[in-house]
């Protein structure tokens, strides 16, 4: 219980300490703890009753429509209050993780202000791919049409994924240990991507001037990069101004870490064949998006797989979580239904 609001604390006291060496103070960037904790919390507090109702109505052991006791059954027994504390602090702790994070990032170029790597991670990509870009590698390969909508599309998909499966594991796990390992797993994310952004600072493809980019077709994706430019140069012109911030980092890819976290915990806990196939190609696709679309260079993507691995073996450490392969969860449940 406590690990998720000790990732929220220390990275919390780096992002003041960030903002007392800028002289800038912190920020609610896109309303982090205003309106996007309060929709995670509506969604997880609608998750709350589907589960009540989904368990109560298999209690007489078909899908049926629950009775007002039954109800009132399973909320006492599994919606405890100490249960629902719990979920609302490991939220709670998630979201100001990520404000700490969303600070720290809008610091870099205050206080890295002349320190940009994209050439050498440029160089580095065009080194393992024999000296070709591998954003034009993939739109000749896969073209800028079709390819591209469907990219994008996967890609913003991460702003979705992310809340979504937060509430999701800390609603629906039998064992609420998984759901708040899974939950600290995200959060270390948050963390080690901010270390990796003043380690080495870069804006990505599509801004560090490569051409690779300038006759894809627009799209969702391509939007938001225009936005967040937007906002980089309004940072830049006056940091001061209420309520600016940028959000234009390349080193380490956060989607690719926290999918790849998000991959490897469904097999630490147990999950679904299924579940486990479709994270790990959300994360292929993924991994094609950003260095397709310019956000981020192949040795990005490679660093983001590190970063999640490490997210991951942290929460471990953390939590005091045992791994539960599938297998081994499959065997006692038989085991138990067996036994009943």
């Amino acid at each position: 219980m406590l690990a998720g609001p000790i990732v929220a604390a220390v990275t919390g006291v780096s992002a003041l300490a960030a903002a007392g060496a800028s002289g800038l103070p912190l920020r609610d960037p896109d309303h982090v703890v205003g309106s996007r904790l309060l929709l995670v919390v509506v969604l997880a507090a609608v998750l709350v009753v589907i589960d009540i109702l989904v368990r109560a109505s298999r209690t007489s052991g078909r899908l049926a429509i629950p009775s007002r006791t039954a109800l009132s059954k399973v909320r006492r027994e599994r919606w405890t209050g100490m249960r629902m504390a719990v979920v609302g602090s490991a939220l709670l702790s998630f979201y100001v993780t990520y404000l700490a994070y969303r600070n720290l990032k809008s610091l870099v170029p205050v206080l890295r202000p002349r320190d940009l790597f994209d050439l050498q991670l440029a160089e580095a990509d065009r080194a393992m791919f024999a000296g070709n870009d591998p954003a034009q590698v993939l739109h000749d390969l896969l073209g800028t049409g079709v390819a591209t909508q469907l990219l994008s599309s996967v890609y913003v998909l991460f702003l979705v994924f992310v809340p979504l499966s937060l509430a999701l594991a800390l609603v629906f796990s039998r064992d609420l240990r998984r759901g708040l390992f899974f939950a600290t797993a995200l959060s270390i994310n948050w963390a080690l991507g901010a270390v990796s952004y003043y380690l080495l600072p870069a804006l990505g493809p599509v801004y560090a001037g490569s051409r690779a980019f300038s006759d894809l077709p627009a799209t969702a994706a391509s939007e938001l990069q225009q936005v967040l430019l937007a906002d980089r140069v309004s940072f830049l012109r006056d940091p001061e101004a209420a309520g600016a911030a940028q959000g234009i980092a390349a080193f380490a890819s956060l989607h690719v870490s926290i999918i790849f976290t998000a991959a490897l915990a469904a097999h630490v806990i147990g999950l679904r064949p299924a579940i486990r196939a479709a994270l790990w190609t959300l994360l292929a696709f993924t991994s094609l998006a950003t260095v397709h679309l310019g956000w981020h260079y192949v040795i990005d993507d490679v660093a983001g797989l590190f970063l999640g691995a490490a997210a991951l073996t942290l929460a471990l450490g953390l939590t005091g979580y045992e791994p539960r392969p599938a297998t081994a969860l499959r065997t006692r449940t038989r085991a138990e239904a067996g036994t009943a």
